[in-house]
């Protein structure tokens, strides 16, 4: 009967440790396999408390195996059984990617689980609830052990990263006439590349870094997997977490445009301080060389307040001493439409489906671009017409008899004020629906509160997503007036639609989501 008992204890064990093994892995994947930001990801309070909850039925089921009786045993495994169904693996916005790297951790990590297990088998003790008790300790530190296994691989896996990158840097060696554009930015980065790339692809071979492919590893597979010889332009998004990673991907590179879209405090767990992530984006204009140009979005106050040698040419929405500057700004159901004037100063109007100020932002900064490298403002055009929204960035979209403003990517102060200034544009019921920002340090309560004073003229109602988290959001609303029957909180994403369905009112409702939580935040 024991041996019974031990066989199906250990066939429980197994699976609920992988479950929870899978989950720290999807965890550490999403701080970029960064110890660091992992770390700081494990000191976050909230986070913490998940992970305790994850393994608090192995704690339980210690003392279980301990006291060895039969009654204790059948405990260890209903825990077990408890242990598997808390680590079931929900649904993700960006699951685990089973790369090369990940498969490799997880062999190092079976091999550690089943030396331990070797080695308390071979004790003089040899007893099997001892060999129990051993795993039952490894499970509770997997949340620790993966940067023991993170360290045990290092230096295959920085043989191997080498390997990939020197092949990269040969396959851009061999293309000489090759033009690299370098983009960055705490945001904006993305819709620009994009539009850059359809205007730029209207009169040249264009290939640029899919998604978010902005680290360095991401451009060398780009270039491994996609360059080919016909490529003419290199539209290469550059990411950033720390100080030099804009630098590092700009020795591979060599960019001879580059382009700085915004600046403001993301990232600040990682960066520290806003002097850092200024310093990091300028990493591309000091790599842009003496006769290349740097593209500078100057309505942003902090890249218009830093200074560089480079030859500059800036874009934005504010101010007549802009070089391509997009003024008369109208927004409607169906986009905006602006005006641009070239190098001559000839007038141009646009139209685009696409609706918010930092759209046009945007637009301007690929229109700037894009003229620069020799295509006419008239031949922009159309182009600038047939734009489409990058998902998830500002999207305008239809849902029965609402209207959407998907704007759930991530969220910054800037882009959330841009965001709330297009929502207040419209005639309709006006609904803000976001689980605030993160990643902002020390100042994210005062952050997170300063949107909630903004947010007060602008929206209708507040429908905020999880009841700590918003709270700044909540204290800025009720400091600046809001009506408290107007801030509605939910705990999860599908209660809060259900809540914003349930509002009366004859308009028609027109909901911004401001900012979706990356998975390692939910």
């Amino acid at each position: 009967m024991d041996i019974v008992l031990w066989i199906i204890w250990f066939g429980t064990y197994f699976p609920g440790a992988v479950l929870f093994e899978i989950y720290i892995m999807h965890m550490f994947q999403q701080n970029s396999y960064k110890p660091r930001e992992y770390r700081e990801w494990l000191q976050v309070t909230g986070n913490i408390g998940r992970m305790l909850g994850k393994i608090l039925y192995a704690l339980i089921s210690i003392p279980f195996i301990a006291a060895g009786s039969r009654g204790f045993l059948i405990a260890a495994v209903c825990m077990n059984i408890m242990t598997i169904l808390v680590n079931k693996p929900r649904q993700a916005k960006k699951p685990l990617v089973y790369t090369a790297r990940v498969k490799r951790m997880f062999t190092t990590t079976v091999l550690l689980f089943v030396i331990a297990a070797a080695v308390s088998l071979v004790l003089p003790i040899r007893q099997i609830k001892f060999c129990a008790l051993v795993l039952l300790v490894l499970f509770v530190l997997e949340p620790v052990l993966v940067l023991a296994v993170n360290f045990i691989n290092h230096p295959v896996e920085l043989a191997i990263d080498r390997h990939y990158i020197n092949d990269a840097a040969r396959i851009l060696k061999e293309m000489p006439n090759l033009t690299v554009i370098g983009v960055t930015g705490s945001y904006g980065k993305t819709s620009v590349k994009y539009f850059l790339s359809k205007l730029l692809s209207t009169q040249f071979s264009v290939l640029h870094t899919p998604g978010n492919y902005n680290t360095t590893l991401g451009v060398v597979r780009t270039i491994r997997e996609q360059m080919k010889p016909f490529h003419e332009i290199f539209l290469c998004e550059m990411g950033a977490r720390e100080v030099g990673d804009i630098k590092e991907i700009c020795d591979l590179v060599h960019p001879q445009y580059g382009i700085i879209t915004s600046i403001g405090p993301q990232h600040l767990q990682s960066f520290h301080s806003i002097e850092n992530v200024i310093g990091t984006k300028f990493e591309l204009a000091d790599a842009v060389p003496a006769n290349g140009k740097v593209f500078l979005n100057y309505d942003n106050e902090y890249i218009r307040g830093r200074k560089t040698h480079k030859s500059i040419v800036s874009y934005g929405t504010c101010g007549k001493d802009i070089d391509y500057a997009a003024y008369d700004i109208t927004v409607s159901r169906e986009g905006s439409v602006f005006k641009m004037k070239d190098k001559d100063g000839a007038e141009h109007q646009f139209h685009t489906r696409l609706v918010g100020n930092h759209n046009v932002q945007n637009i301007a900064g690929a229109i700037a671009v894009a003229n620069t490298l020799g295509i006419p403002m008239e031949k922009l055009i159309f182009p600038v017409k047939q734009l489409e929204s990058v998902p998830h960035r500002l999207q305008l979209l239809k849902q029965g008899n609402r209207t959407v403003l998907d704007d759930s990517y991530n969220s910054n102060k800037n882009g959330f004020k841009a965001a709330l200034d297009t929502l207040s544009m419209f005639d309709d019921l006006r609904i803000l629906m976001t689980p605030g920002m993160v990643e902002l340090g020390d100042k994210q309560y005062d952050e997170n509160k300063e949107i909630g004073i903004y947010a007060y003229d602008k929206c209708d109602y507040a429908v905020l997503v999880g009841r700590e988290q918003t709270k700044p959001i909540q204290d800025g609303l009720t400091e600046a007036g809001f009506a408290q029957n107007r801030i509605i909180i939910a705990d999860t994403l599908q209660e809060a639609f259900q809540m914003v369905n349930a509002i009366p009112g004859e308009k028609q409702k027109v909901v911004l989501i401001e900012n979706d939580l990356p998975d390692n935040y939910q």
